[in-house]
């Protein structure tokens, strides 16, 4: 693998208690108000519906009664709920699980889910606190090398962790043991769908694609992109959001 790209400037979108405020706040409002569901990461951008039909465009279809997905930074939930609704246009019915640090945000997102109907007793649709990059992921039954999700999203996680000035053991900031986390949590032959506004795709590819070198075998290799709009400025073109699509070899 390449050298990641240069850090980013750390920030407190990088901290959990920033996002713990947050979503207790949102769910005080819908204490108030049950139609507060909070912020859905890159509304502005329609990121769901692109992400949604991308994923039906791929090819072989995705079968949509035992696709399983896990949503990490899973905030409200939304995410999960569009791909799970047949108005929608999602009406994928396998295993879906959303986890997140904050515990605040899982009880927003249980709250909304019930709201909608998608009761979790029958495990169909799950929230779950949970941190990527402190707490295991086999004795879950997420590792990939035993079992795994077909489909591993993320929609400004990996962004917020970039903003996370914190070093790991190894004296490293801690969005560089991102990736190998999340392979282990994708299927082989499963997709990896990072959704990013700090990150260009090549920057994305750069943290992501590649072999393993942290014990995991196998890696990512690029599959695809979600279209954005772009626009021009100064003659040159560009895009405020990138959606990249890695698939696990």
């Amino acid at each position: 693998m390449a050298p990641p790209p240069p850090y980013l400037d750390p920030s407190e979108l990088g901290n959990k208690d920033y996002w713990q405020t947050t979503y207790t706040h949102d769910v005080l409002t819908h204490d108030q108000n049950p139609t507060h569901t909070g912020t859905t990461w890159f509304t502005d951008s329609n990121a769901a519906p692109l992400t949604l039909r991308y994923l039906l465009a791929l090819s072989p279809p995705l079968p949509k009664a035992s696709t399983t997905f896990l949503d990490l930074g899973t905030g409200n939930g939304e995410m999960l709920f569009l791909l799970r609704s047949a108005s929608g246009g999602g009406g994928f019915t396998g295993r879906m699980l959303g986890v997140d640090y904050s515990p605040a945000s899982v009880e927003l997102a249980a709250r909304v889910a019930r709201q909608k109907g998608y009761d979790d007793t029958d495990g169909a649709v799950r929230f779950r606190e949970w941190d990527i990059l402190r707490e295991p992921t086999a004795e879950n039954g997420w590792d990939g090398e035993e079992g795994g999700f077909d489909v591993v999203l993320d929609k400004g996680t990996f962004d917020a962790i970039a903003l996370n000035e914190e070093t790991d053991a190894r004296g490293r900031r801690v969005c560089e043991g991102y990736r190998a986390r999340v392979v282990r949590m994708v299927k082989v032959g499963g997709r990896f769908l990072v959704t990013s506004c700090n990150w260009t795709e090549s920057e994305l590819r750069e943290w992501f694609e590649g072999q393993d070198k942290d014990g995991m075998k196998g890696g990512f290799e690029f599959e695809g992109r979600v279209e954005y709009p772009k626009f021009k400025f100064g003659g040159r073109e560009g895009q405020s959001v990138y959606g990249v699509c890695f698939r696990r070899v």
